[in-house]
């Protein structure tokens, strides 16, 4: 009996032997098969659905929360954003709150809880019914992104596609797929979604009768979603459901025991406070800038920006307060731009005066739309002009009225002040003496500079831009503006502008030298301007701040552009249809906009004074009159600032030293004054163009003597030089007027009093005191034009006259 036991214990062992690798292989074989069908079989389409785009703030808060593809509202949660402190993480109590409430054990299982469907299972038994479910959150997850009936069969599938997310997931991917797709009303999905629709904040800082609702809703969507109608209802499954949550130990009350007075404390706070009513708006803040940003990146549906949320605020605020106004005007658009000029930074945009008007085109984003700016690139051509040692601050320039072949401009006023320093044809906005410095820096070097600077609108064709660019005749966007003060703030380094969060270093252009910068700006910063605006004279401007206006021709952009000690602001107003308003002027339309920006905006931690001189300027002595170098002839001198490398070279040129004689008062010279008693006296020469000017304007100032006819002419001197007719001009004669009545006037420029003889042809056509105008009557041909002064010296023009049927 024995035996035969022992034979057949040995029997079964071979047999065991034999079948063990095929009963090891087999469940191999059977877990290999399904891990290959895992990730052969796709995973649900709707998990690759692309969520709303959203345009965040600077400190991770959504600025604007667009539509998704499929019409939600659905803010991805990302994985990292799981329980963290950053801006956009989900709290970590509301994630305990929904293991405790959902799936205990969703860290331990595979994608479907054994445990839970014992338990499940027996339950439900014993109730004669289903009382309680086994589903896991990526069980619900599945039934979210893939609807099915609810049978077994649905319940099968789910858990084989449960089985295979966690196959191809990590646990943090599934969780944040189930807190993406959770469904919470009308178009709301996912946790982010729902927190800012139903209680105006992010999902990083619930409470707990904020974590107990948005456990409640997906249970029942839509009878529970926040609407008067489903008020009652949500109330008692929140209730109910932090009742249940505090047994358990959550929501704050872990460690405490039933009864305690803390959590029944909680408990009374929760039921008594009031569940929302109504969904919210989600985020819709900058929204040009928002969808500016989206189409510049197609497909990133999370832009991270450097706007401000509280500067975005205020920019907005001030230009819809000054939009009633403003429509009252005709000027129905408008935009305004901060930036920190420290960082390169763009804190806000705001692209138009309502994104809503569609009648005058308030979806444009302005800030990016080219405009002619006005006298806004002024002082970047004063500032050119002093790096190239071309002039100084002090140097006196003519305002008086000039004509460049067909182009003849005037300034805003229609006024002319002959003769100021440059700084003040800055701050007082002329335009004649930058046209004139334009003509001397090049137009070509003007518009490569501004280039160079982030001015990509500008046309790259060369010769397309004339002396008229001086005073607006380009184009220009906002932002591009913003980035040339910006660097005028900066010490005349320019980087570009940026609007996403820094990756790397900034590169630095240096624009302008820290000098021209700091003369410039002292400049802007002088409030006795005809463009300080007459709504400001009782409270000034803000503290510390440098500005420039621009109006552009026929009064269709008003600008205002400057900055304070940390912040650089740009105002547009005008009509994108070019419709003019009379109104639209930019001291009185933009100024006050402008100072309200930086004024609000000011870091009053920075000081608010001073700008003291960098050290690439040095103090020259110069002519107290004409800010030139001194010659021997300036009586007078005084100190002024320039480039140490820089320094204009280039002596007074209004001063001149003249041997008088004493007895006839009369100029003389080493031809003629041997015998006599004479002594050298300074005598302001003005040029023949501003002298004739004055004489227009009834204005007269006292000449030098003139010369003794006994004395020999002085050879030496420069030929003069012809101002009118200007070089290249071709005429064309009126038809029908009389050639009587269309004569030219001939002018030019003498270096010292006399008479200067006017030839045509070669014929004489008239001999006049230098500072006195000739005139000819034209007659169809070309024609060379000579001007000769008493010492032989010459100069000569031609001017090509045509009649209207030539063409």
């Amino acid at each position: 009996m024995t035996g035969g036991v022992h034979r057949l214990v040995r029997r079964c062992a071979a047999a065991l032997r034999r079948h063990l690798r095929w009963l090891i292989a087999a469940p191999l074989a059977l877990l290999a098969v399904a891990w290959g069908l895992a990730w052969w079989i796709p995973l649900p389409p709707r998990l690759a659905e692309s969520p709303s785009t959203v345009v965040l703030f600077r400190d991770g808060s959504p600025a604007f929360v667009f539509l998704s593809p499929d019409d939600k509202y659905r803010m991805a949660v990302r994985p990292e954003d799981l329980g963290g402190n950053h801006p956009g993480a989900v709290d970590a109590d509301y994630l305990e709150a929904l293991f405790r409430f959902e799936d205990k054990r969703f860290r331990l299982h595979p994608g479907v809880d054994p445990l839970a469907v014992m338990r499940s299972a027996w339950a439900n038994l014993r109730a004669g019914r289903v009382v309680t479910g086994a589903s896991t959150l990526t069980m619900q997850l599945v039934r979210l992104v893939e609807p099915r009936p609810r049978t077994l069969r649905s319940k099968a599938v789910e858990a084989l596609r449960a089985l295979q997310l966690e196959a191809r997931m990590s646990k943090d991917e599934v969780l944040a797929a189930y807190l993406s797709f959770l469904p919470f009303g009308r178009n709301v999905e996912g946790l982010p979604a729902a927190s800012w629709a139903y209680f105006g904040h992010g999902p990083r800082d619930l409470s707990p009768e904020e974590i107990a609702v948005l456990l409640a809703v997906p249970q029942r969507p839509t009878q529970r979603y926040p609407a008067p109608q489903n008020v009652p209802r949500l109330r008692s499954a929140r209730d109910e459901i932090a009742g249940w949550l505090l047994d358990e130990g959550a929501l704050g009350a872990e460690g405490q025991q039933t009864g305690d007075p803390a959590r029944e404390g909680l408990r009374r706070r929760i039921a008594g406070t009031d569940v929302p009513g109504q969904i919210r708006p989600l985020p819709r803040r900058a929204p040009h800038a928002a969808f500016w940003f989206a189409a510049q990146h197609p497909g990133e549906t999370r832009i991270p920006t450097t706007l401000d949320r509280g500067l975005q605020a205020v920019a907005e605020d001030r230009l819809r307060a000054a939009r009633g106004d403003l429509a009252a005007y005709g000027i129905h658009n408008g935009t305004a731009v901060l930036a920190d000029h420290r960082t390169g930074e763009v804190l806000s945009l705001v692209g138009n005066l309502d994104f809503w008007d569609a009648e005058h085109g308030g979806q444009i984003a302005g800030f990016d739309t080219p405009r002619s700016p006005g006298s806004a690139l002024k002082p970047f051509l004063y500032a050119m002009a002093i790096d190239r040692g071309l002039a100084l601050p002090e140097h006196l320039v003519e305002d008086i009225p000039t004509a460049w072949v067909d182009y003849a401009p005037s300034n805003y006023d229609g006024r002319f002040a002959g003769l100021v320093s440059l700084e003040d044809a800055l701050s007082h906005s002329l335009n004649i003496p930058f046209v004139r410095l334009l003509g001397r820096l090049g137009t070509e070097n003007f518009v490569a500079t501004l280039r160079q600077a982030g001015a990509a609108s500008l046309r790259p064709q060369p010769g397309h831009y004339g002396l008229s660019a001086a005073i607006g005749a380009v184009e220009v966007t906002p932002l591009e503006v913003a980035g040339l003060y910006a660097a005028l703030a900066h010490g005349g380094r320019y980087r570009a502008l940026r609007w996403r969060p820094r990756t790397g270093e900034d590169a630095e252009l240096p624009l302008l030298t820290p000098g021209a910068a700091h003369l410039t700006r002292r400049a802007l910063a002088r409030r006795d301007r005809p463009d300080f605006p007459t709504r400001r004279q009782w409270s000034g401007a803000p503290a510390s701040i440098h500005w420039k206006t621009g109006t552009s021709y026929g009064h269709r952009d008003a600008w205002a552009a400057g900055s304070g000690p940390r912040l650089t602001a740009v105002v547009w107003l005008g009509n994108f249809d070019n419709a003019p308003a009379v109104d639209l002027v930019g001291a009185e339309a933009a100024g006050p906009i402008l100072f309200d920006l930086l004024e609000a905006a000011a870091d009053r931690s920075l000081p608010t004074f001073g700008d003291p001189p960098p050290q690439d300027l040095a103090r020259v002595e110069v002519c107290a009159f004409s800010g030139h170098l001194p010659t021997e002839a300036c009586d007078h001198r005084a100190h002024a600032l320039a480039p140490r490398s820089r320094v204009p070279t280039a002596p007074c040129p209004y001063h001149r030293t003249i041997e008088v004689d004493l007895d006839s008062g009369l100029a003389v010279n080493p031809s003629c004054r041997s015998g006599r008693r004479y002594e050298e006296r300074s005598f302001l020469v003005l040029p023949a163009s501003v002298r004739r000017w004055l004489a227009r304007e009834h204005r007269f100032l006292p000449s030098p003597p003139s010369l003794d006819p006994s004395c020999r002419r002085d050879t030496a001197g420069r030929a003069p030089e012809i101002l009118s007719p200007p070089a290249g001009q071709v005429l064309v004669l009126v038809p029908g007027l009389p050639t009587s009545d269309q004569e030219v006037p001939l002018t030019a420029e003498a270096t010292a009093a006399g008479r200067l003889s006017w030839f045509v042809n070669g014929e004489l056509l008239a001999t006049a005191d230098a500072g006195e105008r000739v005139w000819w009557q034209p007659v169809p041909g070309r024609h060379e034009i000579t001007v000769v002064d008493e010492a032989g010296r010459t100069a000569r023009r031609s001017l090509d006259v045509r009649s209207s049927r030539a063409g």
